[in-house]
């Protein structure tokens, strides 16, 4: 039976070949670490990276990160949850499968019972600052790593 719309899917053995195979455009590589290197930071942080393949129907078409409950400024006072990584894969832009992510990882906050989702964006032209603003993410006024920080209300 094949599934069709997209959706949401742990990393297993099965389709970790298929998560490594997303491919953003190339002039976005600057702005999205590639999935090898998210895989490898969830690796390292569990239970903080909520790493997911997603599938249209059968067909992989992207991947994202989700973090959860991550210590903000690392001194213990501030956590956060949001959206770590995003990388729709570069044939498959503009099918509203970031869209879809975004959404699903919202969903996912609120049934943990986030307030708030936190995203960052590289600032500039070729960046993804319109695509959040879009959705409903405000610039917070801070940076974390040269990056805007987006929030977005979840209430």
């Amino acid at each position: 039976m094949t599934t069709t719309g997209p959706r949401l899917a742990e990393i297993t053995p099965a389709n970790l070949d298929a998560a490594l195979g997303i491919r953003v455009r190339p002039d976005q590589e600057h702005a999205v670490a590639p999935v090898v290197k998210s895989l490898a930071e969830a690796y390292v942080h569990p239970g903080i990276a909520w790493p997911r393949l997603i599938l249209d129907g059968d067909r992989p078409v992207g991947f994202l990160m989700a973090f959860l409950g991550i210590d903000w400024y690392e001194d213990g006072g501030v956590r956060r949850s949001g959206l770590w990584r995003l990388n729709i894969a570069a044939e498959q832009q503009g099918k509203g499968y970031g869209r879809f992510a975004v959404e699903a990882v919202a969903a996912e906050l609120r049934r943990r019972g986030s307030t708030e989702f936190y995203v960052t964006w590289h600032p500039g032209p070729d960046g993804p600052e319109r695509f959040y603003l879009g959705l409903g993410f405000r610039p917070s006024g801070e940076t974390s790593e040269g990056e805007t920080v987006g929030v977005l209300e979840l209430a």
